[in-house]
């Protein structure tokens, strides 16, 4: 046990401190702090030292030097059972720190604001606080070390149980919390300026770090994994504000590993369209996809797609659920999750009873550019996220067939949904609606035959696209046995003249991208 005699408080975020310190008061702890939170505890009448009289050394550089002293830091990494270090800060008149409370200058948050400068960043670096946090968590057998408010009820709950004393056990928790936290901290100080060195335009090196230092936080734990011996939990990127991390449950049971993977799958797909559109996601691939001008029919239009891969799916709309949509939602049977950037009060009602639906809230409809990270044996792969839009202007005609104008928005269509489908990936759409979809096939003729066979005689007259070349002619004249009226694809096989040839033969229009979708 160690007796908490002399406590260092100094928090940017001041949540709980004064409830904190009124605690430690009443243990008759003396309370050492700095600036504006030893001016909010003696406002309160808190009985507080600051620093600077503490040491018999002003504060200076604009508060850039407080506590870099030696009566601060030998007071927190004297080893109480080392004769010689208790020698020493006898001779040097220092007294010893029991507990140091700090959290950092808010880097993070200043960093996340619109317009911030580099001016900004710089003076949002904490100096002292890690010092301070370091130096008493390697010493953390003798000194209580505190950088997070959620901790000070534990806190002063074993003070009380103890009588202004703390256990080995919490003291080397907390110590051990420290270094995840400084080291989060300095990963994030070295994301965000090596950030400003690779977009300089002077900059002729690779955009990825040499280092990757990423931090996470944990939002909960999940029930289980991909499978049930799995354990499993959801964290949030340290760095990061928008996303699926901001969903809000409406209503359903708790959210699955794999309700995540499939919702976030299915909000991506659907920020992809302007006008009124539904998603329809099974196992990380869209079965149903559709655009319209009322979102009832888009979703009705989804889910004739592939209605028996849509049960158990995930829906994702990119509006707002109303009654009307509701009701269609309703009557297409069983589904896991349904994901939208709100819900109106009587589409609500409707699912009141649909105890294990989950309904989720996301009014986040903006497509992120960051980067894509997949973890293999031993280490990580890192890419810039899939954001390719198509550029109109590329677009060529490589057949002598034209496709009509309704062809081409069908086309653009396609395409959309193809680059969120796993390769090998064939996508058949009439209008701006799916009708097939042949996905994940290690043979892209396979994905031509599954979609089609999916769409049956709604095949006939559709338009195609394929996330990634077609290697041989197979795949066209399958196609041609269902009439596909117009193709689109990135080009670029050995065999693409071979490929125009057969699709001028059955007169199908074929456009190419020059860029592919491939999704492993």
């Amino acid at each position: 046990m160690v007796k908490i005699k002399r406590a260092l408080i100094s928090v940017s975020d001041k949540t709980g401190i004064l409830e904190f310190a009124q605690e430690l008061n009443k243990f008759g702890v003396e309370i050492l702090s700095t600036g504006g939170t030893a001016k909010l505890l003696r406002e309160n009448n808190i009985p507080v030292k600051e620093v600077s009289e503490y040491t018999g050394f002003p504060e200076m550089l604009d508060g850039r030097v407080k506590t870099l002293h030696p009566k601060i830091h030998g007071g927190l990494l004297a080893l109480r059972d080392n004769a010689q270090h208790m020698q020493t800060v006898k001779t040097n008149n220092i007294g010893l720190i029991d507990m140091v409370v700090v959290n950092l200058y808010p880097f993070e948050k200043t960093t996340q604001k619109p317009g911030v400068t580099k001016e900004e960043a710089i003076e949002n670096i904490d100096i002292g606080g890690p010092s301070m946090l370091r130096s008493a968590a390697k010493n953390r057998r003798s000194v209580a070390v505190i950088c997070e408010a959620a901790r000070y009820p534990q806190v002063i709950a074993e003070l009380k149980k103890n009588n202004g004393s703390l256990g080995e056990d919490l003291m080397e928790e907390l110590g051990i919390e420290v270094f995840g936290r400084t080291s989060r901290y300095d990963a994030a100080i070295y994301n965000y300026f090596n950030s400003l060195v690779t977009k300089s335009p002077s900059h002729q090196v690779t955009s990825f770090p040499e280092e990757l230092n990423l931090g996470f936080t944990k939002i909960q734990e999940l029930r289980y994994g991909e499978n049930p011996h799995q354990k499993a939990a959801f964290y949030k990127e340290k760095t990061k504000t928008a996303g699926l991390i901001n969903l809000k449950q409406l209503q359903g049971k708790e959210l699955s590993f794999n309700n995540i993977l499939d919702l976030n799958a299915a909000f991506e797909l659907v920020k992809e369209f302007s006008d009124p559109a539904a998603v329809i996601v099974k196992h990380n691939n869209p079965c149903g996809v559709a655009e319209d001008k009322a979102l009832d029919k888009a979703y009705l239009a989804a889910w004739k797609c592939d209605q028996l891969s849509a049960f158990g799916g995930i829906v994702a709309l990119n509006r707002k659920m109303d009654l009307k949509t509701a009701k269609v939602v309703a009557k297409s049977g069983f589904l896991e999750c349904i994901i939208a950037p709100g819900f109106d009060k009587e589409a609500r009602e409707l699912f009141k009873d649909k105890k294990n639906l989950r309904l989720l809230e996301l009014d986040d409809l903006n497509i992120l550019a960051e980067y894509d990270l997949k973890r293999v044996s031993g280490g990580l792969l890192l890419q810039d996220k899939d954001i390719q839009t198509l550029d109109l202007a590329n677009l060529k005609v490589v057949t002598k067939k034209k496709p009509a104008a309704k062809d081409m928005q069908s086309l653009l269509f396609a395409w959309k949904v193809a680059k969120h489908v796993k390769s090998n990936a064939i996508v058949l759409v009439r209008g701006t609606k799916t009708v097939g979809i042949g996905a994940g096939q290690m043979s892209r003729v396979d994905s031509v035959y599954i979609s089609t066979k999916e769409a049956g005689k709604l095949a006939q007259g559709s338009c195609m696209a394929s996330d990634a070349f077609f290697p041989k002619e197979d795949a066209i004249q399958l196609a041609a046995r269902y009439k596909i009226k117009a193709i689109i694809q990135p080009g670029g096989s050995i065999a693409d003249e071979a490929i125009i040839k057969m699709a001028d033969k059955y007169k199908i229009a074929m456009v190419t991208t020059g860029i592919r979708h491939f999704r492993h």
